[in-house]
């Protein structure tokens, strides 16, 4: 096996040195046919014999004591096999965050699930568990997050990002020659997948096998044997195709009721779970309270960054959302202040939902920092110019790679920054009032312990395996060019098998660490192959060019099935996170920029064209790199104007709990977007030299918007989303 730690450069795979052409190409999907045709086969919709369907049965109310359940009636329903509400394996949160209940006795938020309805198809499914009637000793619930802050705690001991004190802020504040004070909100918000959380268990004797929709199949594997009181090994899950995941497609409920139920009735089940079940059980993105402190002295120069976060937590805790990660880095200043408190509420856990820290935390910072250039009368792309830093501010660490003045110079020439007023409210379209906004986008570049296997066989074919996962992002595409520019085979002489635990173990998808881990495993298991075939070939793996199925060397030229012979080569790759991540910074950025028209008597906001130039070391496929490009800027869209989980405060529920009602940018919202990349290829962070991306685009796009509202009407509102109501009220007299 090739195993490499990454606490040195890798010294360069054959991917690198390839010549087949593939690699960085905008290629169409190797899976694209199967998925527009429907051929591709997500969770739900494996064919199983005899299956039965289950139906979650839930809460009524977000606080209080269970004393009983009356199933009567649900059981004599027709269809029915069974009400399950007395397994003590019934998992109390979403299954990979929180402990199975002791009993169903303790209700801590809204909807929570307490059993499931089995029967022979889903609408009877539905109906009993809509039949059954929960006996709930109710009680207060606590839901208001700066209600209840007088009882907040600080960051867990274990989170990524702990509070930070560096030279005494107050001070700064005092003596600085232009400052900013400002508190900025966050709502609530949610994944909002297109494809709901959905699974079927099978059992043989002993063996599980979970067909489902999730992200991280090592990690759902171990969560789901735990949860059923299993070992590991009896356990099989399959995830081939995933419709969006954006955090949440971890193992959750419907995976392991699905699979007590099927052990309890003696065939398959399967769950879905309904779309207004999934904004109370899968978990949130906490509502965010940010105070940002910015102090400059008189040239310009931040002398001090502040910024202090209250979040929300459900009473099972889970991860902290870490507000200032991009704050950390992404500015130089003397003295910095960094703090983040957690309110416990009786609501659904807090949770990872698309690029944790940076979506919420820049939507601020970025929006302070253009009040703070407009303070100090400068240009907003000057002043975060003047602003940047030439190591790592917190560690002093050299950058890995960094473009972010590149990137913003290049969008400002291509955006046409210099027509921009900068006096807001002065560029008319008729009612129509026009402003530029910009922003930087930062994103912390992760990779993990990943591994795969690759096989060449006689006829000249490749065959990748991994359990990576594609969750809409183009994983079997891009590792098919991985393994084709390193082992020189067109696309369609390779084979890319993903999303079976029965396969080496990957990094899955998640924290924009997929590409970079996955890829980063292929490429070090053709090398493996390719060391193999350059000693047949009696030369240097680096003296071998390796192209259209042939290897060539000297004045020889095989095929690559002549060289491999009668039995198959194959390679095995691991890569493992070493301290290359410490010895530097490593992160991917970009530059934002946004044109909005704001109606001069309404108050609507609408999106005229955007631009996106990132930073995200090498490209590995120009095409689905510029979708992912493209959906990160549209969520920044729907974190700046539309996205907004509401909670009532009575109940603790959510009551726009559907995607009729949670609104997100549809196509009528967005305008044509462009993408540009500044490539520069990463070697201190991974051998094939990418930095995650689609989190990366979500990054300040937000902030741009906002900052383009403000150009364009001089109306500045800090209390995200900013909806027209919010706009119209500090519109001047027409």
């Amino acid at each position: 096996m090739a195993d490499y730690k990454m606490d040195a450069d890798h010294p360069g795979t054959a991917m690198a040195r390839g010549v087949q052409g593939v690699l960085g190409k905008g290629l169409d999907r190797v899976e694209g046919a199967l998925k527009v045709t429907g051929s591709a086969t997500y969770g739900y919709e494996h064919q199983i014999e005899n299956v039965a369907y289950g139906f979650l049965i839930t809460a009524p109310a977000a606080k209080g004591k269970v004393t009983g359940f009356d199933t009567q009636a649900a059981r004599i329903m027709p269809g029915v096999l069974d009400i399950i509400v007395d397994d003590p394996r019934i998992p109390r949160q979403a299954a990979a965050f929180g402990p199975a209940r002791a009993g169903n006795e303790a209700v801590d938020h809204y909807d929570q699930v307490l059993g499931v309805a089995v029967a022979e198809s889903f609408e009877a499914a539905r109906a009993a568990a809509q039949a059954v009637i929960v006996h709930l000793g109710r009680e207060q619930g606590t839901f208001d997050t700066m209600a209840n802050v007088a009882s907040a705690s600080g960051p867990p001991k274990d989170t990524r990002l702990q509070d930070i004190a560096k030279g005494d802020l107050d001070q700064a504040m005092a003596a600085a020659v232009a400052s900013i004070d400002q508190v900025y909100t966050t709502p609530n918000q949610v994944h909002a997948a297109m494809e709901p959380h959905a699974s079927i268990a099978c059992w043989d004797g002993d063996q599980l096998t979970l067909y489902s929709s999730l992200q991280i199949l090592k990690v759902a594997k171990q969560v789901l044997a735990k949860a059923i009181g299993i070992a590991a090994d009896r356990v099989r899950i399959y995830s081939p195709y995933v419709g969006g995941g954006f955090g949440g497609k971890m193992l959750g409920p419907d995976a392991v009721l699905a699979a007590i139920a099927a052990q309890r009735i003696g065939r398959p089940v399967k769950i879905a779970m309904a779309r207004q079940q999934l904004f109370h059980n899968v978990y949130r993105r906490t509502d965010t309270h940010q105070r940002l402190r910015l102090a400059a002295d008189e040239h310009g120069r931040l002398t001090a960054i502040g910024h202090d976060s209250i979040v929300s937590q459900g009473p099972d805790g889970g991860m902290m959302e870490p507000v200032a990660l991009g704050t950390i880095s992404l500015y130089d200043a003397p003295v910095r202040h960094i703090s983040h408190k957690i309110v416990t509420l009786d609501m659904v856990m807090a949770g990872a939902v698309r690029a944790p820290g940076e979506a919420v935390g820049m939507l601020a910072l970025e929006t302070a920092i253009d009040e703070l250039a407009e303070e100090c009368g400068r240009d907003p792309i000057d002043f975060r110019r003047l602003n940047e830093p030439k190591v790592d501010p917190m560690t002093g660490a050299p950058f890995s790679t960094r473009a972010l003045i590149d990137c913003l110079d290049w969008g400002a020439e291509h955006f046409g920054w210099t027509h921009r007023c900068p006096t807001p409210g002065q560029t008319r379209d008729g009612e129509w009032l026009i402003g530029m906004g910009v922003a930087a986008a930062v994103r912390i570049n992760l990779m993990m312990d990943s591994e795969a296997r690759v096989t060449l066989r006689p006829d000249g074919r490749a065959r990748v395996e991994t359990d990576m996962t594609d969750i809409g992002t183009g994983s079997y595409t891009i590792l098919a060019q991985i393994a084709g520019e390193a082992l020189g085979l067109p696309l369609d002489c390779i084979d890319v098998v993903l999303g079976d635990t029965d396969l080496p173990p990957a990094a899955g998808s998640g924290g924009s660490f997929g590409a970079a881990s996955a890829g980063s495993s292929v490429a070090l298991a053709c090398e493996d192959i390719v060391a193999t075939l350059a000693e047949r070939m009696d030369t240097a793996p680096e003296e071998m060019t390796l192209k259209d199925g042939h290897a060539i060397a000297g004045n020889r030229r095989m095929p690559l099935g002549q060289l491999v012979g009668d039995a198959p080569l194959i390679g095995n790759g691991k890569i493992r996170q070493g301290s290359n991540a410490k010895t530097y910074s490593q992160a991917a950025h970009g530059a934002q920029f946004a044109e909005v028209a704001v109606n001069a008597i309404t108050g609507e906001v609408r999106m005229r064209r955007m631009l996106g130039v990132f930073e995200a070391g090498r490209i590995l496929n120009a095409k689905t790199a510029r979708s992912q490009a493209i959906g990160g800027m549209i969520w920044g869209i729907g974190y700046a104007l539309m996205e907004d989980a509401v909670l009532d405060q009575r109940t603790g529920q959510f009551v726009n709990h559907d995607l009729g009602e949670y609104h997100v940018p549809v196509h009528a919202d967005v305008p044509h977007l462009d993408v540009h990349f500044i490539e520069r290829i990463d070697e201190h962070a991974n051998p094939i030299g990418v930095k995650g991306l689609g989190e990366l685009s979500i990054s300040g796009a937000g902030a741009a918007v906002t900052n383009a509202i403000y150009n364009a009407c001089g109306v500045r509102v800090r209390d995200f989303p900013l909806t027209l109501d919010k706009i119209l009220a500090g519109l001047p007299p027409v």
